[in-house]
This record gives C-alpha cells, sequence and structure tokens, in this order.
C-alpha cells in the first residue's frame, strides 16, 4: 500500500512538472543608441574676386579719407580766433577797384589756409584772374571749388560789389560715395567763417548728371583743374552745354586745366590728371565758345608729365611720400594751360562729341 502510494505521488508531480509551462524567456537586449554623428566643419568662405577686393579697398580708403577731412576741418575751425573773424569781417565789407588791390589786402591775410599763401609762386592767382578779366563787380561761378584754395580769395573779392556761386556736391548724399565727403568738405570749409563765406551762393549738383538752373545770369565761370574729372565722368559736353546756357551773351569762361603731351589720348591721360590743349579747345569751341586768348600762365616746363601718380606725384599732394621727394618738389606743380573763352550767341551745328 505504501509503495502504491509513493508512486501515485510521483507520478502526478511528474505530471505536474510536465505540464507546467516554461520558464520565461530573459529580455531581449536593448540595442545602444548609435553614436552622435561627428561635427562637420563650416566651409571655408569663397576668396573674394579682385573686384570685390578693389571695392573693398576702395570703401577703406575713403572712410579714412573721411576721418582725415574731418580732423583736418576741426584743427581748421579751431583755429580761428575773435581777431581773425573781425579781420575777415573788414575783408568781406572792402569795396575793392581791382583784383590787383584786393589781392594786396587778401596775399598775406591769417584767413588762408596755413600752407595755401606758399602755392601763389605756381598758381599766379593775380595774374590768372587778371586775364580771365575778372573784375569785383561781377557774378561768378567757380566749377568744383576743391578744398577752397581759390575760394579763398575770390570769396572776399567778390563779396561787397559782386556775387560768388559755387557748385558742390551733396554733403547729404550716401556715404558710400566719395563726392559726399567731397560736399561735406566745402560744407565744413564755409561754415568756418560765415563773416567771409557767409554770401556764398552755393549749387548742389549731381556729379554725373551736371545741371546748374541758371539762364544767362553770370559774367564768367572759372573751371580751375577739373576738366579731367569731367573726361573721366563722361560729362564734359554736358558741362559745357550749362555752362553755356548760364552765361550771359558773351559771358567768359576761363579754365586752367594740367596740360597732356600734344596728341595724347584723353580717356587716357585723364587718368593721370591731364588733357590735351589741343584737344580742349575743340571741346569748348564745339559748344558754343570762341578762345579768346592763351597764356602760358601756368605753364611748367620741367614737368615730364609721365609721373607714376600723373599730377598727384607732384607737389601739393607728392602722393608718393618719400619716394622721389626732392625729384618732384625740384619740378613743382604741374604744367596747365590757361585759356579764356567767350560765349557765342549761337552753337555750332556740328559739335565734337567728348572724349573724341
Amino acid at each position: 500500500m505504501i509503495k502504491k502510494t509513493r508512486f501515485l505521488s510521483s507520478l502526478a508531480l511528474f505530471a505536474w512538472a510536465c505540464g507546467s509551462p516554461p520558464p520565461p524567456a530573459p529580455p531581449e537586449p536593448v540595442p545602444a543608441a548609435p553614436p552622435p554623428p561627428a561635427p562637420t566643419a563650416e566651409p571655408a568662405p569663397p576668396e573674394p574676386t579682385p573686384e570685390e577686393k578693389a571695392q573693398a579697398e576702395a570703401r577703406a580708403k575713403l572712410e579714412q579719407d573721411v576721418r582725415d577731412m574731418e580732423q583736418k576741418a576741426r584743427a581748421e575751425a579751431e583755429r580761428w580766433t575773435p581777431e581773425m573773424r573781425a579781420n575777415a569781417k573788414q575783408l568781406a565789407e572792402a569795396k575793392y577797384p581791382s583784383v590787383r588791390a584786393a589781392f594786396a589786402k587778401l596775399e598775406k591775410s591769417p584767413h588762408r589756409v596755413p600752407g595755401h599763401a606758399e602755392r601763389d609762386q605756381y598758381r599766379h592767382p593775380v595774374e590768372t584772374l587778371e586775364f580771365f578779366g575778372l573784375k569785383p563787380t561781377m557774378t561768378v561761378l567757380e566749377v568744383g571749388p576743391g578744398e577752397g584754395w581759390f575760394t579763398e580769395l575770390l570769396a572776399p573779392m567778390l563779396a561787397a560789389r559782386g556775387q560768388l556761386i559755387v557748385t558742390t556736391t551733396d554733403p547729404n548724399g550716401p556715404a558710400t560715395e566719395r563726392s559726399t565727403m567731397y560736399g561735406r568738405r566745402f560744407q565744413l570749409f564755409k561754415d568756418k567763417a560765415p563773416e567771409l563765406y557767409g554770401k556764398i551762393q552755393t549749387i548742389v549738383i549731381d556729379p554725373k548728371q551736371p545741371s546748374l538752373g541758371l539762364a544767362g545770369t553770370l559774367d564768367m565761370v572759372v573751371v580751375m583743374r577739373g576738366m579731367h574729372g569731367w573726361q573721366q565722368s563722361g560729362v564734359v559736353a554736358a558741362w559745357l552745354s550749362q555752362i553755356h546756357a548760364a552765361l550771359k551773351p558773351n559771358g567768359v569762361l576761363g579754365i586752367e586745366q594740367h596740360r597732356a603731351l600734344a596728341g595724347a589720348n584723353p580717356d587716357e591721360s585723364a587718368k593721370k590728371g591731364y588733357l590735351d590743349e589741343a584737344w580742349v579747345i575743340q571741346q569748348v569751341e564745339a559748344a558754343g565758345f570762341k578762345l579768346a586768348k592763351k597764356s602760358e600762365i601756368n605753364a611748367n616746363p620741367k614737368d615730364t608729365k609721365d609721373h607714376p601718380d600723373g599730377v598727384w606725384s607732384l607737389p601739393p599732394s607728392l602722393r608718393q611720400g618719400d619716394t622721389d621727394r626732392a625729384k618732384y618738389e625740384a619740378i613743382g606743380e604741374s604744367d596747365r594751360m590757361t585759356l579764356r573763352f567767350t560765349k557765342q550767341a549761337q552753337k555750332p551745328t556740328a559739335e565734337v562729341k567728348a572724349g573724341g
């Protein structure tokens, strides 16, 4: 009986073991996360083109030139004392009988920018203005005054009995335009001494599309060393047309211009500041003027006209710095034509194109 019971117990245990579910399988291993991708290097910026490099250099040069101009203008304004202002007021109120009489008072006046009087030996202001026929009673337009070398003489000379009008570019134009700096420079020049320059009338012009808005009101127009800039901008004919319209009948156009070698291509020589005299006369006469007289007042036979930076290698610019400085100082300022034209009643029917 006992054996049977053990047998049955063993059998039951066997049956229970065989019929029970298998133990659960172990969990599948979780796959490891993939490593983050390696950071990719930023691609190098493309190399600037030669044109982009030139533009960047021009922007940097303009920014530096503006800083230098403003610093120079501040120093000049600070130079003016109450005594200088009183003297300037007297100069502007005087009624001069002639250019020479005016210059006798103006030549050594402290109102002139330091260094300007030293250039009289090269620029011959009295002889040049007398050759043009300027009188202190005239209405005169100065085209492109630059840093005011002639303006500081013309303004007091014409203040009491005449009128000085000056072209300028927009001083509030885009900061990226060099013409804006030129406009700002002249504004600072004019504003430093209202006692002397307050009567100057300014005409803001677009150098690419010059327009004077004057008709038969001027006795004289003077263009001092500026026609090469017109040629580079392709506006020779436009300027001459505006000047012709603005002058009275038989009005005078006086031109002083750096003189190139005879027969020089104006498109190339203008880049160096020079123009061929015969070409200048041809252009001006084609615009309705007649050459009245030529002068060698501002001639300089020592100027070989083959300098690395053209007229800007010479004084006062001396763009080469100390390189060959003594050589360029010995030459002096450029060789220049000095021409007097009179306005004719009718323009020629066949005009010569600028650059032709």
